[in-house]
């Protein structure tokens, strides 16, 4: 068997041609049963074992192919060094194949490391206090980091030179550098700021009117914040602008636990006037108001008793309103309202007039933070409210419309066919 190789090896002598094609087709067979052997036999193994463990049932792990691109770094060492065992090539051609696996190996490092901090960010994602401390940004910084260097390398491996000259370079390009990547140093700075100072998290309520914002944030990456409004529609934010422009965020209102309510009714100033005690009777049907009724009627008549002549002429007494009876109702309906929260600010107060009525305003808070719901109960409580005020003798202020101005010509109209 040996003589037999000899005579062979003689015979290729004689053919250098054929002797390199050989030799190079032997080795590119052995970078592939070294692949072969390591993708199909030893990774199925070894994902076979994970497979049994937390992490290998994790499908989204799983599939992260960590070990799969580290795996392919095994066929490139064999070319590496098997191609410097072959002597009849030109020593530029094994240098240049040489380099070439060598930056390969590099870069697929790189994306097997960049793998691992996916996979990182990925798992610090499942913690449930994740979204108040996002580490997408500083990942992404760090992968920014590792794909430089990793060009370095590669570059100074295919060149064959030495990456501190390379390096060494660098410094007379920082300032093509800062201009090339000022975007992505100032998104550093703000998620920097927005992470120490804890000015948005993932699921906060964000609105900023000058951009057309309105929604939860679902995603803060280290160039973009991502919004998904009421709409459903999803607007993409450079991450600097929640450091330079103003912008509300509703995360206080939804940790407190209630939602403002503050919203007017416009009454109708010409309907304000003193309740008769017909009118008096009539609301002490109100269950709400008896209390108040009662005290309230207690208080003026101890203070009409001192003016004693005076009292005689009604223009000098003290007497009960309907607009103060009503917000008084309000009060209480307020107060016995199951899902209004009775901790926090809880008030019925008139506004200064305007031209378009008086302003009687509901100042409160519901007892839940859920937008639909929260829509729900304020409704609830105005149409109550608009239906309830014939009780008190008020009317709701609008302006005439055009069913009232036919009524007023067709009244017009009949009131002269009288005449005539």
């Amino acid at each position: 068997m040996q003589e037999q190789l000899e005579l062979g090896q003689k015979w290729l002598a004689q053919y250098a041609e054929l002797d390199i094609l050989v030799r190079v087709l032997l080795l590119l067979a052995a970078a592939w049963l070294a692949n072969f052997v390591v993708k199909k036999i030893l990774l199925r193994g070894v994902l076979a074992v994970i497979s049994y463990t937390p992490a290998g049932r994790d499908k989204e792990l799983f599939e992260s192919n960590v070990i799969a691109r580290i795996a392919n770094v095994v066929p490139a060492l064999v070319i590496s060094y098997g191609v410097m065992t072959i002597t009849q090539l030109p020593a530029e051609v094994g240098i240049v194949v040489r380099n070439v696996c060598n930056a390969f190996i590099v870069l697929t490092l790189a994306r097997a490391i960049s793998g691992i901090l996916t996979v990182v960010n990925t798992v610090y994602e499942r913690r449930p206090d994740a979204h108040q401390k996002p580490i997408k940004g500083y990942i992404q910084v760090v992968k920014i980091g590792i794909y430089a260097i990793a060009a370095i390398l590669v570059i100074a491996a295919l060149i064959d030179r030495s990456p501190v000259i390379l390096l060494s370079g660098l410094g007379a390009m920082a300032a093509v550098l800062m201009l090339v990547f000022q975007d992505t140093l100032l998104s550093l700075v703000a998620s920097v700021q927005i992470s120490s100072n804890d000015i948005i998290r993932v699921g906060d309520w964000v609105e900023m009117p000058n951009l057309g914002v309105d929604g939860d944030v679902i995603d803060i990456a280290l160039h973009t914040v991502k919004v998904q409004n009421w709409d459903k529609t999803i607007s993409t934010i450079p991450t600097k602008r929640f450091i330079n422009d103003p912008f509300k965020n509703w995360r206080g209102m939804q940790e407190s636990g209630g939602r403002r309510i503050k919203r007017s009714l416009m009454l109708d100033q010409n309907s304000v006037h003193f309740l008769s005690s017909e009118e008096r009777k009539k609301l002490y049907r109100f269950r709400l108001l008896r209390d108040y009724l009662t005290s309230k009627q207690q208080e003026i008549d101890e203070w009409n008793q001192k003016l004693k002549d005076e009292g005689k002429e009604p223009v000098n007494t003290r007497r009960i309103s309907n607009i103060g009876t009503f917000r008084a109702y309000v009060v209480q309906y307020l107060k016995n309202h199951p899902r209004i929260h009775q901790d926090m600010t809880l008030m019925v107060r008139q506004l200064n007039p305007t031209p378009d009525g008086l302003p009687l305003e509901i100042y409160c808070f519901t007892a839940t933070t859920v937008w639909a719901e929260y829509e729900s109960i304020q409704s609830d409580i105005f149409d109550h409210l608009i239906s309830i005020l014939p009780e008190f003798g008020l009317r709701v202020f609008q302006h005439p419309s055009g069913v009232d101005m036919r009524e007023m010509v067709t009244q017009l109209k009949q009131s002269d066919h009288n005449e005539t």
